[in-house]
């Protein structure tokens, strides 16, 4: 049990190092206000978004150890740390303080998933789904995916339609880094169903090449890491994460209700605790929404960020 706690923990750090790098590869990349797939080249350049990519797959080690040693409702709620560690990080290297307030919704956020999570306790269910089932649930999954994603780049129109003010203006970088970690979350917890899916088939060799479950898993795979780099470049880390961190494991959990037909727990007790749990977790949304971290001036930050994303991996590592 006490492996599986640091391994789990090794795995939220790694995460938060992960989105950290990445986003200081990202924000000076141009395009910030349109969707592109080029992104990508520009960012294979960059060392310390390299430096995140590689920090992304050791947490995926050390969750996939953590679950060798321990159940998923005791790892995946401490996996919710992950955001109080990303809040770390910016209180070292950001120019602007976190304050009490902000730590409090991160905790408040953190807590309220993990509570969440643990009461829920999604256990039971069935090891491969009907093909209807996967279809309703690709199509609705990623169809959010791509709603939240067109969202956060259309333009935004102020005034009534009759009005001379009613014109579009760019969203703000706050909201489009934040819609776009919404739509990477959703897109995060339909990869994780799929990875239920492999799993089930990896006792029979290369007979798993035969199902459609490991293609399907590197083309949404490759679609939502390209989503979480637009999500990155977008705006502040404290808008997107938020998106990462909750939205992908709550998908996850609905998805295996859903589709493996797995069950919650809805005892009275249970449901008042995750009422509870999820009130603190909304509040904590609202109060990070209007944190100076998420709607203040991003630039004077992003001037200060920039020269760590240019040291060498190798300066950064000595």
């Amino acid at each position: 049990m006490v492996k599986a706690v640091i391994l789990a923990l090794a795995a939220s750090f790694c995460t938060a190092t992960s989105s950290v790098c990445q986003r200081l590869g990202a924000a000076p990349a141009p395009g910030g206000d349109r969707f592109s797939p080029r992104l990508i080249l520009y960012l294979v350049r960059q060392p310390i978004w390299l430096a995140g990519v590689a920090s992304m797959i050791l947490g995926f080690v050390f969750q996939v150890a953590a679950l060798h040693f321990g159940t998923l409702a005791m790892v995946q709620p401490i996996l919710a740390t992950e955001l109080l560690f990303v809040f770390a990080y910016m209180a070292l290297i950001g120019t602007r303080r976190v304050l009490r307030r902000d730590w409090l919704a991160g905790a408040a956020m953190a807590a309220g998933l993990a509570v969440f999570l643990f009461t829920a306790n999604p256990s039971g269910g069935h090891l491969h789904a009907p093909a209807s089932a996967w279809w309703f649930a690709g199509i609705s999954a990623l169809g959010l995916a791509a709603i939240a994603t067109a969202t956060a780049f259309a333009p935004v129109h102020r005034g009534t339609p009759l009005s001379p003010a009613h014109r579009g203006a760019p969203p703000s970088p706050a909201r489009r880094a934040a819609t776009l970690g919404v739509a990477t979350g959703i897109s995060w917890g339909f990869v994780a169903a799929v990875i239920k899916e492999l799993s089930s088939h990896t006792g029979g060799g290369f007979a798993i090449f035969l199902t459609w479950s490991p293609y399907v898993l590197v083309v949404v795979g490759a679609a939502s890491m390209l989503l979480s780099t637009h999500a990155f470049q977008a705006g502040p880390l404290a808008a997107s994460q938020p998106g990462f961190t909750i939205v992908d494991p709550l998908v996850a959990s609905l998805l295996g209700v859903f589709i493996f037909k797995e069950h919650l727990q809805l005892g009275l007790g249970a449901l008042v605790i995750e009422a509870i749990a999820l009130a603190a977790l909304v509040a904590g949304v609202i109060t990070l929404s209007h944190s100076r971290l998420v709607q203040g001036d991003t630039e004077e930050q992003e001037t200060a960020l920039r020269p760590v994303a240019a040291l060498d991996v190798g300066d950064v590592a000595g």
